[in-house]
C-alpha cells in the first residue's frame, strides 16, 4: 500500500483542502480502512483498487464510509494521473455513487458529479421536533435537506438525532 496526502483545489501545500489517498493492490478489511481514517485524523481517506476497466474508489471518514466526496475524488485522480496511467488523460472510478469520470485539463482536473433526482417533501411536525424551529422546506435526494427561514434559526438550533430518526 502507498499513502498520499494531496491538498485539492489549490497548488500550494497545506492549503486546499486535504484528503489521504490509499492505492492498494487488494482490498483490505472494512475495519482496517476505518482505523486508517480515524489515524489519518483528515476529513476523508479514498482507498483505490485497480480493476480490468479503470478503478474501485472507496471513501472513509474517521468515523464512517461514505457514498460520495469530490475533493478526495480529485485527489485519488491527481494521484493516478501523475504517479501511475501517467499518459492518461482521463481516469474512471467505480464508486458506490456510480462511475466517476476525472479528466485532466491543462494543470487541472475536471469532475463529473453524479446528478440525483430531487423531491419537495412536506415539512412535518418531526421535523420541527427534531430541529426545534420549523422547516419552510424539505428536498429529498440522497439525502434530506431542509431550509430554513434566516441564519439565526439555523445557528440556534439544536437538532435532536433521536427524534428525527423516529419518523
Amino acid at each position: 500500500m502507498k499513502q498520499y496526502i494531496v491538498d485539492a483545489f489549490t497548488k500550494e501545500p497545506f492549503k486546499g483542502n486535504s484528503a489521504a489517498v490509499c492505492v492498494m493492490d487488494a482490498w483490505p478489511t472494512k475495519e482496517f480502512m476505518m482505523k486508517l481514517a480515524a489515524e489519518n485524523n483528515l476529513s476523508e481517506t479514498a482507498y483505490i483498487v485497480k480493476e480490468e476497466q479503470g478503478y474501485h474508489l472507496r471513501w472513509f471518514t474517521p468515523g464512517a464510509e461514505i457514498e460520495l466526496c469530490g475533493h478526495a475524488t480529485l485527489a485519488s485522480a491527481f494521484v493516478i494521473l501523475n504517479f501511475y496511467d501517467t499518459d492518461a488523460k482521463e481516469v474512471h472510478f467505480h464508486t458506490m455513487s456510480g462511475e466517476l469520470i476525472v479528466r485532466r485539463k491543462g494543470e487541472s482536473f475536471e469532475l463529473d458529479f453524479p446528478t440525483y433526482e430531487l423531491k419537495e417533501l412536506p415539512v412535518t411536525d418531526a421535523m420541527e421536533a427534531a430541529f426545534g424551529v420549523r422547516p419552510i422546506k424539505a428536498v429529498l435526494g440522497l439525502d434530506l435537506v431542509c431550509v430554513f427561514e434566516n441564519e439565526e434559526d439555523v445557528r440556534n438550533m439544536n437538532p435532536d438525532q433521536v427524534t428525527f430518526n423516529k419518523d
